[in-house]
């Protein structure tokens, strides 16, 4: 009755759409599958979310004051119900009922109901690990500090919303909607928690003729067939069985264990992943340029870069897929493919045996703490190079246990045990090189591209490039427009913005036919209004329905106001300006201080001779975030197109100062300050950016002239001679 209660929550579960297969629930699941519904029914997947009861809430209710800067929140009963007093959407205090619980461990989170359908986490969390470690108490999430009702941060706003931000991820057959009109959520599931299908795929076929095949589970068949065995004559063991099998496996664990955009409603766990969602690349903000994580980006993009990923391993051969636990303790769980003789031993890690620096983990899978209590490991499973660490200051693994010493240490440490870091990957270095503004150094971007290093590394060195900077050769992009690996394919889409026009086209048209839509909708959103020619109709056709694809996805969040801003741009592209101001308004609408929509509508109102509509829109976005250094940007353009120059170079300057690593707003700012005659701060403010961005040839250029200016030809020369030995190829 237990699991009954879990799954029937709201009416209409468990039902089809219409040419959908329908769910049997998990429940039909374990009445034939009971040793795997066992262990996963303590599962943190089927824990996920449940409805709020005595069994189910961690957190303590009894009568509990939280006080949060000014903020005091009360945690309480009445009756059978869990409540909590705290501001609410209208910043007056008042009582809202816990509806369900969202995780379970090492933190819970608890869902409040508000007006129009929504379902809100509360910002304030229960740490559910036990009180020795610092357990069982409350605390605020560090995110939402201090923010206030109407803004997107406050436990009421949008970026706790369960719709969005939780609900794909801790239900089953969820089929994700919102009205266009209204931006209210309308979607609904399966089943609550993370059930038998959501892994599996829809059974209810399965279920009704389980002995006939009909409806088979997902995944089964083929995790069996796909063993790693030792040979005899290598240390790590090697794959037996079905090649690919792996990928596929962990392609249906990556849409709830990585950063990406939904692009369909209702997801299949058997299709392909990227048919389903666009992945994050490595970028900046999310991981380091090493590729080590950074912000929450889970596990999906770091273990995409993993040589153990290339080989074929799966998540599943290291964690048990019903309980989500390591299929064995400690090193005995990489002993599974890395014998123990070569690899747990002193002479390999360097530790006393059985101490922390012994583990496996410490050196290979370095953690970063998110949520405030969440330690998470990385799952690159890299070798620590704390010399490539000092010079791209990026973590060293070393310093997780040595606090008190350098990379420099660390690395003399390990030649000391004839322990050296090897030969380093230099797509790091590349990818280093490009964020810092500059050219990837003595590697060339076609040599990346060649090289056999993870797709999603190349591919995001593809998807940073930008015009005006070297471009490898068509062949060497053409071959990258017809490799096997999706994510490659994906990050070329992106490139094809820095791409000529004709060339663009040339190169991104056959992905308008790829196989997997993430790659389709990518190319329609870079080749959209590139070219000033009519195109021929079989590719204005072909243009055309991945744009329609791209405007699709967007639909998936219409509850988002950044989604209708995504819309407007494509809307924009495709010449409809009108449309495109209606998606404006309706982000407005979900959001009246959301700063892109403001800039974009003031920017179609510009386009179209409303100078005044234009200023008052970019006034209300200075207004609403006054620390937002693309309001200040674009209201400073707007003075300046308006001749109104002593206005608008202390609103560029702000924006300079705002965002110091944008070098975009550095060289606009300098050039406004040369045209004013102040070279020296010009000067200043360029010398600034290139502290961030010691590579970008457009500052050491714009730096050169400033210098040339002010009579200083030793640094003008000698700031020529570095931008030559930059942009220099191999």
């Amino acid at each position: 009755m237990a699991l009954l209660g879990l799954l029937l929550v709201c009416p209409g579960l468990l039902r089809a759409e219409a040419g959908r297969p329908a769910h049997a629930g998990s429940a039909a699941c374990i009445s034939c599958h009971a040793e795997e519904g066992r262990r996963w029914q303590a599962s943190h997947h089927a824990l996920a979310m449940q409805v709020a009861s005595p069994q189910r809430v961690l957190g303590d209710f009894a009568g509990v004051d939280f006080v949060d800067g000014q903020r005091r929140v009360r945690f309480f009963r009445r009756g059978d119900g869990f409540f909590i007093r705290t501001e609410g959407p209208d910043g007056r205090p008042g009582d809202f009922r816990v509806s369900h619980t969202i995780g379970v461990y090492p933190l819970q989170q608890y869902l409040l109901p508000l007006p129009g359908g929504r379902l809100q986490a509360f910002d304030v969390a229960w740490d559910a690990r036990p009180r020795e470690e610092g357990g069982q108490r409350w605390f605020a999430l560090a995110a939402h500090a201090g923010a206030r009702p109407g803004e997107a941060l406050h436990w009421t706003g949008r970026e706790l919303e369960w719709n969005f931000m939780c609900a794909a991820c801790h239900t089953t057959g969820r089929v994700q909607a919102a009205d266009p009109g209204s931006g209210r959520p309308a979607g609904h599931q399966a089943e609550i928690g993370v059930g038998c299908e959501a892994c599996h795929g829809a059974g209810a076929d399965h279920a009704r003729a389980p002995r006939a095949g009909a409806g088979l589970p997902v995944l089964t068949a083929r995790l069996r067939r796909q063993v790693f065995a030792f040979d005899g004559t290598a240390p790590i063991a090697r794959l037996r069985g079905e090649a690919g099998a792996g990928q596929r496996t962990t392609e249906v664990c990556a849409p709830c264990h990585a950063r990406r955009q939904q692009l369909v409603a209702a997801p299949r766990p058997e299709a392909p992943f990227l048919d389903g969602y666009t992945p994050a690349l490595v970028e900046p903000g999310l991981y380091f340029s090493d590729g080590q994580i950074d912000d929450e980006v889970f596990e999906y993009g770091s273990f995409a870069q993993s040589a153990m990923h290339r080989a074929g391993v799966s998540c599943t051969h290291c964690h048990d897929p019903h309980d989500g636990r390591p299929r064995a303790p400690g090193n005995a769980l990489c002993a599974q493919c890395h014998l123990p003789a070569r690899y747990d031993v002193a002479a390999h890690h360097g530790h006393r045996a059985g101490s922390p620096g012994a583990a496996c983990t410490a050196c290979h899978m370095p953690t970063r703490t998110y949520m405030g209590v969440h330690v998470r490991h990385d799952h690159r499973f890299s070798v620590p190079r704390p010399a490539q660490s000092g010079r791209l200051g990026t973590p060293d693994a070393c310093r997780a246990c040595h606090t008190d010493k350098g990379p420099a240490w660390a690395a003399a440490a390990l030649a000391r045990r004839g322990r050296g870091e090897g030969r380093e990957p230099p797509l790091a270095g590349a990818l280093a090189a490009q964020w810092r503004g500059g050219w990837l150094g003595p590697l060339s971007l076609g040599q990346a591209l060649e090289l056999s290093y993870p797709g999603i590394q190349r591919a995001s060195l593809l998807a940073g490039l930008t015009a005006g900077r070297p471009l490898p050769s068509p062949d060497v992009l053409s071959q990258a427009a017809a490799d096997r690996d999706g994510l490659l394919r994906l990050g070329l889409a992106r490139a094809l913005v820095a791409l000529p026009p004709p060339q663009a086209l040339a190169i991104g048209t056959p992905l308008l036919d790829d196989p997997l839509r993430a790659v389709r909708i990518e190319a329609a959103r870079s080749l959209a209004g590139r070219s000033s020619d009519p195109l021929p109709q079989p590719l204005r056709a072909r243009l055309e329905a991945g744009m329609a694809e791209a405007l699709q996805a967007e639909g998936v969040a219409a509850d988002r106001p950044e989604a209708h801003v995504n819309r407007a741009r494509l809307l924009q592209a495709r010449g409809d300006g009108a449309a495109a101001g209606q998606a404006l308004t309706m982000a407005l609408r979900l959001d009246p201080a959301f700063v892109p929509a403001l800039i974009n509508l003031a920017d179609l109102h510009r386009a179209a001779g409303r100078d005044g509509e234009a200023e008052g829109l970019l006034l209300r976005a200075v207004a609403a975030a006054p620390r937002s250094a693309e309001a200040c940007h674009a209201l400073g353009l707007l003075r300046v197109r308006q001749g109104r120059r002593a206005e608008a170079l202390p609103l560029l300057q702000e924006a300079a100062s705002l965002a110091p690593d944008e070098g975009r707003y550095a060289l606009v700012v300098a050039v406004a300050l040369m045209e004013a005659g102040r070279l020296d701060t010009a000067a200043g403010v360029l010398e600034n950016s290139r502290q961030r961005r010691p590579d970008d040839p457009s500052l050491l250029r714009l730096l050169a002239q400033v210098e040339s200016r002010r009579g200083r030809s030793a640094e003008a020369a000698a700031l020529s001679e570095a931008l030559a030995r930059l942009t220099r190829q191999p």
